[in-house]
């Protein structure tokens, strides 16, 4: 089984992600550690805040290691901010069977009545360091964005909107 597992910034992606590894001990790949792997390789230009770009030439490689995966029988759990919209077209049926996709969006209220406590989890399970350009409008704006982008699968979506612990619960 994939898990795939996207969402804004701050959402808990990874953590999600080490609670999976924790209860089914399968590992897991973060599409960051790829991205820095690759930037700090010189194996591209783009910075860590070329997102959209970042997306365009990230995906393809992870999808492939999603196939590779998928093809040797293997458990996987990948997350990452850099999951196009349009994911399914990449995968036919045979592969999809295989993903069980998330999409972690927070609610702007949640958002509102959290943001202090979301920030203080910034580095719950990674080290991100300094911090300061994460503001609550970003964070309502990239959240919105996500949610447009997956409201079309509202099964995948997890609403975070009062208690991320018990939103964030799937088996």
């Amino acid at each position: 089984m994939i898990y795939l597992i996207t969402g804004a910034s701050h959402t808990g992606k990874t953590l999600l992600a080490q609670k999976l590894l924790e209860k089914y001990r399968y590992p897991y790949l973060s599409m960051d550690h790829v991205k820095m792997g690759l930037i700090r390789s010189g194996n591209t230009a783009l910075t860590p805040y070329d997102d959209e770009q970042m997306t365009d030439y990230l995906w393809p490689i992870i999808r492939e290691i999603i196939k590779t995966a998928v093809e040797n029988g293997q458990n996987l759990i990948v997350e990452g901010c850099y999951v196009p919209a349009d994911w399914e077209q990449d995968f036919t049926q045979v592969y999809r069977e295989k993903i069980r996709f998330r999409c972690l969006v927070m609610t702007g209220d949640y958002i509102r009545s959290h943001f202090d406590e979301i920030r203080s989890h910034a580095s719950v399970i990674e080290q991100r360091g300094e911090d300061a350009d994460f503001e609550m409008g970003t964070a309502i704006r990239e959240n919105e964005t996500f949610f447009a982008a997956f409201r079309n699968a509202p099964d995948c979506l997890i609403m975070i909107k009062n208690n991320y612990q018990a939103e964030t619960e799937f088996s």
